[in-house]
């Protein structure tokens, strides 16, 4: 085999067999294919597509072309995946629930996305804490806590990492095999017995409609299946911010909000919606109904919390980080008031539009190599359908100095649309695709 012969078939509208596809991935992984192969290759399946077989072989060979985990404990092994949203931080919320239900998850997460946070962006805000650990570590925190949230090593499927950086300047990232491929290689070489899928939509995701969202969930799904991993999707919504601050240190304040009950909070809500898909899929429970009813107990009795700081503890946090949380955190130096420029209701928000302002306060990456401040962001950000006076606050900016915190008040203010008429705010569950 050889990669031009490969390209060549695709170029042609033809699919690669399975051993094709597992000898171009191992190229990839192991330098057998160059960049420009590389690119090639991304901008054919771009064009022209794989079809469901091809994309489960493609993802099955990504996956393969690296190190796939395999776990020694007394439970089911299951996972959660999003696709990205702000204000999202569901993942702190739920695998901790899931643990106390008697679940292992190994969760592998990853770094801010463009507009988007990263899980372990918003764990490091917490002192100590340290998500970059051995495979013998993580399976001795899995033991003991029943759940991890870290990063990938080198060793997880290396072809995805090598495809997804020149993607990333070969303008085929919207591929719909080459996004599933991506997400999915990774994710099930963590080998686990149910995963679930939040596939985000609205103006805070990547997909803004729901029938782009409607396709790759069920991409994503057939793909999972098909190669062996019982998964299902919720389609849920991202037209507002899911915790009212974004920014890695005050997302983790509203974590431990919902986790101690000071909050009726709707990362709960989709906490305790993906906990029940999840229960149900790994047949911890008969419904799904019932699952969300456990995950919604775990939270609100403080059990969900008191397993997140043993979670914390097991890779370097505070040992009394729940008991004392908001001393902590890290605060910025300058926090501003967003002023409403009039009266009236809020409509939309236009949530790609504050990512991208956190992460021009410091609160992401322009570039790989940029230093993230934890205390920047947003905070106390008003909601669709709240009404707000003239003059009153719609958000408050946390920022190192003060032209910073100017700049993106600016932009929050026009993020924010209000007018003289409320709306039907969007609920926040669309859809369900099981197994």
């Amino acid at each position: 085999m050889d990669a031009r012969s490969i390209i060549a078939k695709l170029r042609q509208s033809e699919v690669p067999t399975r051993e094709e596809l597992i000898w171009f991935a191992q190229g990839l992984a192991d330098g057998g294919v160059s960049d420009a192969q590389a690119g090639a290759f991304a901008m054919a399946v771009c064009m022209g597509g794989l079809g469901a077989q091809g994309r489960a072989d493609l993802t099955v060979a990504m996956r393969d072309s690296g190190e796939v985990l395999s776990w020694d404990v007394d439970g089911p092994v299951i996972d959660k995946h999003s696709t990205g949203g702000v204000g999202d931080c569901v993942s702190l919320v739920l695998a901790p629930a899931l643990a106390e239900c008697g679940a292992y998850i190994p969760m592998i997460s990853g770094r801010g996305l463009g507009h988007t946070g990263g899980t372990l962006d918003k764990l490091e805000a917490i002192p100590g804490v340290s998500t970059q650990i051995s495979q013998d570590r993580l399976e001795q925190i899995l033991r003991d806590t029943g759940a991890a949230i870290v990063g990938a090593t080198g060793q997880i499927a290396p072809a995805d990492k090598r495809l997804y950086a020149v993607r990333d300047v070969t303008a085929t990232v919207e591929s719909l095999d080459l996004i599933t491929a991506s997400i999915l290689s990774k994710k099930l070489a963590v080998s686990p017995d149910a995963l679930v899928l939040d596939v985000k939509v609205g103006s805070g995701a990547f997909m803004k409609t729901i029938e782009d969202a409607l396709q790759l969930a069920r991409a994503l799904t057939e793909t999972a299946n098909t190669a062996g991993c019982r998964t299902s999707a919720v389609i849920t919504d991202m037209n507002q911010p899911l915790a009212p601050a974004l920014g890695n240190a005050l997302e983790v304040a509203e974590v431990m909000k919902a986790l101690t009950g000071a909050a009726c909070s709707p990362l709960a809500e989709i906490s305790a919606e993906l906990g029940g898909v999840l229960l149900s899929d790994a047949g911890m429970c008969d419904t799904v109904d019932q699952g969300c009813a456990k995950i919604t107990e775990i939270i609100s009795d403080g059990r969900a919390a008191d397993r997140f700081g043993r979670m914390m503890a097991a890779v370097g946090g505070p040992v009394q980080f729940v008991d004392t949380w908001a001393r902590f955190l890290p605060e910025a130096d300058v926090i501003q008031e967003v002023p409403a420029p009039k009266d009236g209701y809020v409509t939309a928000i236009n949530g790609e539009a504050l990512g991208l302002a956190v992460v021009a306060l410091g609160g992401g990456r322009q570039v790989e190599s940029d230093q993230i401040d934890p205390a920047v962001g947003v905070s106390q950000l008003l909601r669709l359908g709240d009404r707000v006076a003239k003059g009153e606050p719609l958000a408050f900016v946390h920022a190192a100095r003060e032209d910073a915190a100017h700049r993106a008040a600016a932009t929050i203010s026009a993020a924010v649309v209000i007018e003289d008429r409320p709306i039907a705010v969007p609920d926040l569950v669309h859809e369900r695709i099981t197994a």
